[in-house]
């Protein structure tokens, strides 16, 4: 996307990976919730975990640079020097895991299923798309039209590739739970819905010898064991049910894997990406949140050093950005005057006093309506859970009700997608290089969308001109600076009151998984681990 690419031809493997890792042994893991669906790229229904491993793409990002694309089924591209236009050359090995051959009639399929069916980030790029042209049983050219942008061709070459011989005879728009055609490095072994699938690798598989795939997918078999939480699949990991867990509970992490050194290890990885921008959003459609100076004033009234020493052990920092852990952020030229917390809250008090949110007999009330100040925060994790009691019993201070919702995975989804909430604890994932996705983040179009990404429904001209202009920058610097300005507007509206985030990937695994010592920019890949060779 900018600059020089880190790999070319003289280089056998990726710097991550080893190309002598033994391949063999099985990667069992958790997944929380449930799923319903083998399609990930369909909206109906939940898809089963890491479906990556089975879906092949037309080219490879790697996780040791920003954005780079490397050749995968596609042997190699020529694009437009304005970037107008993409021409992928299929490499003639390519093969589903049938033996049959992966076409340009296969991508062309793939190109308008997802543009009228997939996901809404697939959606919105596909249609930029002027016209398609097939110049060959393994060459396919996309044109593209008005709304381009210099990160198109780039998302293109991302796209998945679907069989047109298997999808021509199911329903793409639909739950799917019969085993699709696929063409990745595993291939489904078996699955029971809603409790447990596992990937088993190809041996044959057409790209193992490809440049990105060298020490790759060295598990012959990786399961993902379903819960119904976190607490239960911990125990099972204790147990040794399991041999691999990302933790997400510094809480967990400090106390609960005492007495198992013998068998495993604990992997404290640091890592240089974008952490989640995770938060207590607040739904700026609906009111009392359609009033800045309420949401300004509940994000005085989180009390960030008790919850942090207390919950996250001193060992989380505080979320202060929309691209936390990165360069991105929006720089902070100089630290707030020292405020202790009493007075935050004398000043939340006094906003929503000047705002019209008066006390009478204890309660927060509006004087013209004597409505309460009353809102719903919807969550879906116990520490999450943790976090909002606490805020909770400060919001009683200031006369206001908070009501705490716990949902089960479907009733959360459902409601994130029809943005039927007040407000609720969730994330915006950003990357190293952020681009198209921005729109749906933060634009005035995907705040009226239902299952987009917009999930404050924040609508700033500005911010539209700043989230559509980062995906056409030249340089870095240009990219950079452009995210500063969306980090800066976000900030100053208070669209969420934004927790904390670590900068390291917690990792236990049993001591028979190997890694190498190498951990990339984006952090741990699991891809490129291996299982050491049995005495």
């Amino acid at each position: 996307m900018h600059g020089q690419a880190k790999y070319n031809k003289t280089n056998t493997h990726l710097e991550y990976a080893n190309p002598d890792a033994h391949k063999g042994g099985a990667l069992k893991i958790a997944a929380i919730g449930t799923f319903d669906s083998l399609n990930p790229y369909s909206i109906k229904g939940i898809a089963a975990k890491n479906m990556n491993l089975v879906y092949d793409r037309l080219m490879r990002r790697v996780w040791d640079e920003p954005f780079t694309m490397y050749p995968l089924i596609a042997e190699h591209i020529e694009v437009a020097d304005d970037r107008s236009s993409i021409t992928f050359h299929i490499n003639k090995k390519a093969r589903f895991h049938d033996g049959s051959p992966i076409t340009a009639q296969d991508v062309l399929f793939s190109y308008q299923t997802l543009k009228e069916y997939g996901r809404p980030n697939m959606r919105n790029i596909y249609k930029l798309v002027s016209s398609t042209e097939i110049l060959g049983s393994h060459e396919i050219k996309f044109s593209l039209g008005e709304g381009k942008t210099r990160e198109t061709v780039m998302i293109l070459a991302m796209m998945p590739v679907l069989s047109k011989a298997w999808w021509s005879e199911h329903n793409f728009d639909s739950t799917i739970t019969e085993i699709p055609l696929l063409n990745g490095a595993y291939r489904i072994k078996e699955f029971e819905i809603g409790r447990k699938i596992t990937y088993e690798r190809v041996p044959d598989y057409w790209a193992k010898d490809l440049f990105v795939n060298i020490g790759q997918y060295n598990f012959d078999n990786i399961t993902y064991e379903y819960y119904r939480d976190d607490t239960i699949a911990l125990e099972a990991f204790k147990k040794g049910d399991l041999n691999l867990r990302r933790e997400w509970d510094v809480g967990k992490w400090r106390t609960a894997y005492k007495g198992m050194i013998d068998d495993n290890v604990r992997f404290n990885s640091p890592h240089q990406r974008p952490e989640r921008a995770h938060g207590f959003i607040f739904n700026l459609r609906r009111p009392p949140f359609d009033d800045i100076n309420v949401r300004k004033a509940l994000s005085l009234a989180f009390d960030y050093e008790w919850i942090g020493k207390n919950i996250f052990h001193g060992e989380f920092k505080q979320i202060k950005s929309f691209f936390p852990n990165s360069v991105l952020a929006y720089p902070i030229l100089y630290e707030e005057m020292p405020t202790s917390f009493r007075q935050k809250l004398k000043m939340a008090a006094d906003i929503l006093q000047d705002s019209g949110w008066v006390i009478e007999n204890g309660k927060r009330i509006n004087k013209d309506t004597k409505e309460p100040l009353s809102f719903e925060l919807m969550i879906s994790t116990k520490q999450e859970e943790k976090i909002a009691l606490t805020y909770q019993r400060t919001l009683e201070r200031l006369g206001i009700n908070m009501r705490i919702r716990m949902n089960d995975s479907a009733t959360f989804q459902k409601r994130k997608s029809n943005y039927d909430y007040d407000m609720i604890a969730f994330y915006w994932q950003n990357s190293l290089s952020p681009g198209t996705e921005q729109m749906l983040y933060w634009s005035c179009k995907s705040a009226d969308k239902l299952a987009s990404f917009n999930f404050s429904g924040i609508c700033n001209p500005k911010l539209d001109g700043f989230s559509k202009a980062i995906s056409n920058a030249k340089t870095y610097d240009e990219l950079t600076n452009y995210a500063h300005n969306i980090d800066r507007i976000l900030l100053s509206e208070y669209i969420s009151i934004p927790l904390f985030y670590k900068g390291v990937d917690y990792i236990a695994y049993h001591k028979n998984i190997k890694h190498s010592d190498i951990t990339p920019t984006y952090g741990a890949v699991i891809e490129s681990w291996w299982m050491g060779k049995m005495p």
